[in-house]
């Protein structure tokens, strides 16, 4: 009875230590800001993306890793795309060679970096009133 209950109990903690094994082993943390690119870009590599106004977007790969790419020129109506393709010109690789298209609008990329995750919508409203500051108080320093 005994030797059944320790073999029951070792067989019930066995997934515990290989969950606390995983847990304290370090998580690698990946350069920002390194050019990279997404292999086989589709709806299954891709989950998710972020507009930063028309300038560039924020867009987030399966492995929940993020990126940033930045647009050669203003990129229209980004901002409100529920939606975007990959143009890969035939690599099947989205990096700084590729395009991306919004509501049939070509938007080429200049730069795709790895990237920390898009601002809070708080931390993009306190970084607006900062600026805003910023301006007045200059403004009001070319006044005196």
């Amino acid at each position: 009875m005994n030797r059944l209950f320790a073999l029951s109990l070792a067989a019930a903690l066995l997934p515990l230590s290989a969950t606390a094994a995983a847990e304290g082993a370090p998580q690698e943390s990946r350069a920002l800001g390194v050019e990279t690119g997404i292999s086989f870009p589709s709806n299954a590599t891709i989950r998710t993306f972020q507009a930063d106004g028309e300038d560039g977007v924020w867009i987030q790969d399966s492995r929940r890793d993020w990126y940033y790419a930045t647009f050669f020129g203003p990129c229209r109506d980004i901002d409100f795309a529920q939606a975007i393709g990959v143009d890969t010109r035939g690599t099947s690789r989205l990096d700084k060679f590729a395009s991306l298209l919004v509501r049939g609008e070509r938007c080429a990329i200049s730069s795709f970096v790895t990237s920390a995750p898009p601002p809070t919508k708080e931390e993009r409203k306190a970084a607006r009133e900062a600026e805003k500051a910023a301006k007045a108080g200059a403004d009001a320093a070319k006044s005196n």
